[in-house]
């Protein structure tokens, strides 16, 4: 059995594929919506987020605590309509939670992939 259909076999003559895209030269763009608490994530220095990765996969909820006063120090983040002190408990609130549910591991990996989006934002930065 062909894999491939003969001419005139599945599609009209002349008509294209239906696999084909169409070069239209449309542009498009997308963008993630983050929660308040994601976007509350400090762009810091790239040595100190991987600290903060290194500190949060061995005791959990640490190195986001330590990014909350990176906050405080002036590292900026996607939220930029809410003050400092606001981002700031954000970041505490999160390592709290972090460390409370790291007794059934959602703690321990929710602080892992914390610390891994702290270093991938720095790497950005």
């Amino acid at each position: 059995m062909d894999p491939f259909p003969k001419e005139g076999e599945g599609a009209a003559a002349g008509e294209p594929s239906r696999g084909a895209a169409p070069s239209s030269g449309v542009v498009v763009q997308v963008r993630e919506k983050k929660g308040p608490l994601r976007a509350a994530i400090p762009y810091m220095p790239f040595p100190v987020a991987v600290i903060c990765l290194f500190l949060n996969t061995f005791v959990p909820g640490l190195g986001t605590f330590v990014s909350a006063f990176t906050v405080l120090c002036g590292a900026r983040t996607d939220l930029p309509d809410r003050h400092k002190c606001c981002v700031f408990w954000l970041n505490i609130a999160a390592a709290l939670i972090q460390i409370l549910t790291a007794i059934v591991m959602v703690g321990w990996i929710m602080s892992i992939f914390w610390g891994m989006d702290m270093v991938i934002l720095a790497s950005k930065y």
